[in-house]
């Protein structure tokens, strides 16, 4: 069996057990560095800027985690963390289709709702040929994707669904969702600003369900 990979671990090797203080300072970081990340990208983020948006001493970025490209890896492991739990909750051999699709859908359309950032700085990643994701991609994601498309198997072969390419499936939910964060711009621009973004993301998540649950024929 292939061992999971993980990015290595960013605490210093003479760093004392993480308590509260410390916890609180690298969640601080940790934001901080995703809002600076997405909104100038890797090369133009400077750890002076992430420290003053994380109110802490530069040294404190140093001190956890050492260098500008490990706190930008630990920015995209806590980022890809998240959507795979999300993923890992709903995605059970032990809900019905049309709950776990649904739910899957709307846990990935809040997180775009509320962490926009976080999605565009995991796409730059990509489209920058993922340097430093590729071995968690072919490795973490694709055993927690072959695992999800088994449960979409089984509910096909218990008539649930219809039969369908589980990772194509998924490749479609990803985009759909993640759109309402990587290109909020020309959405916005279509809508117009008569539209609230309480009726964006509701009218999201129902066209998004919709076409999912008929496209998968999941039956009730």
């Amino acid at each position: 069996m292939d061992t999971p990979f993980r990015l290595p671990p960013l605490d210093p090797p003479d760093a004392a057990e993480p308590g509260a203080p410390r916890r609180g300072h690298t969640a601080a970081i940790l934001a901080a560095a995703e809002r600076v990340f997405a909104r100038g990208g890797f090369d133009a983020a400077r750890m002076a800027e992430i420290a003053a948006e994380a109110g802490l001493p530069k040294a404190n970025l140093h001190y956890y985690f050492g260098t500008k490209e490990r706190l930008y890896r630990a920015v995209l492991e806590d980022i890809i963390t998240q959507w795979l739990d999300a993923a890992a909750a709903w995605i059970v051999p032990g809900r019905p289709p049309a709950e776990a699709l649904s739910g899957y859908i709307g846990a990935k359309l809040a997180d775009a709702r509320a962490r926009p950032g976080a999605s565009r700085i995991f796409a730059a990643e990509l489209l920058g040929g993922a340097r430093l994701v590729m071995p968690f991609l072919a490795g973490e994601l694709r055993r927690r994707v072959s695992e999800m498309s088994a449960v979409i198997d089984e509910w096909a072969a218990r008539g649930l669904i219809d039969r369908i390419a589980p990772a194509h499936l998924f490749f479609c939910i990803w985009a759909m969702t993640q759109t309402y964060a990587d290109f909020d711009v020309q959405i916005r621009a279509v809508l117009g600003p008569e539209t609230t973004e309480d009726e964006t993301f509701a009218a999201a998540a129902a066209t998004v369900t919709q076409l999912v649950l008929r496209g998968c024929g999941v039956r009730a």
